[in-house]
């Protein structure tokens, strides 16, 4: 009998959407909740769900703790780890933005140096020195937008679902820098030697992700 697969899942708002795709596909997990407090979880059919802050999941998964695991497009980008990135799973829908206090206004310029206070220090360098500027980045683990606020940073760049916390703090969107939805990820190792179990795990996933996206297009 084939083990199960362990499954690393990010804590929190994703949680409960991610469990019940995957739950779908056949993987036991429909019952978890994004308010779960357990850190390893039995599922049945012997899989085991690791429950681990998001920004972790990528580590769990890499390293082989995990086989699979569920995780941001902002993440994956910002950590640039080894991993197989083989469904798109549609959910955790979000941007990468830059924003400006609206009464500061940059009026950004080839050559010019911009202080910027983000989470994802690789991203928002890349992306501004893309348009030939010159970036002081801040790294913050919270609350980005007080650094803009308070003068500490001209820009930030971080995640954004409404805008509704930017409008709120007098901040505006100036552009995106990266559309963001949740991935599926796979231990390449995992995927040679456990290869027909992980294969049939993903083929099972995407024809779930594949169901979604056909009920969407028919509400639509």
């Amino acid at each position: 009998m084939d083990q199960g697969l362990t499954i690393a899942l990010p804590k929190g708002r994703i949680l409960g959407e991610a469990a019940a795709l995957l739950g779908r596909a056949g993987l036991g997990t429909a019952a978890l909740r994004g308010d779960d407090r357990r850190l390893s979880i039995p599922l049945p059919g012997g899989h085991v769900a690791l429950l681990v802050k998001p920004v972790d999941v990528p580590t769990y998964v890499e390293y082989g703790v995990a086989q699979l695991g569920v995780a941001g497009g902002d993440t994956l980008r910002e950590q640039a780890r080894d991993l197989y990135e083989p469904v798109d799973l549609g959910i955790g829908r979000c941007r990468l933005v830059v924003a400006e206090p609206r009464d500061r206004p940059s009026r950004l310029q080839r050559g010019m140096t911009v202080r910027v206070a983000t989470k994802y220090p690789r991203l928002a360098r890349a992306h501004y020195l893309e348009h030939g500027i010159d970036p002081e980045v801040i790294e913050l683990g919270g609350s980005v937008e007080l650094a803009a606020v308070i003068g500490l940073a001209d820009h930030i760049v971080d995640l954004v679902e409404s805008g509704e916390t930017m409008r709120l703090n007098g901040l505006r969107e100036v552009e995106t820098v990266l559309d963001v939805t949740s991935r599926l990820i796979v231990n390449p190792a995992a995927f040679k030697l456990r290869a027909a179990q992980v294969t049939a795990a993903i083929e099972a996933i995407r024809a779930v992700v594949g169901s979604v996206s056909e009920d969407l297009r028919e509400v639509s």
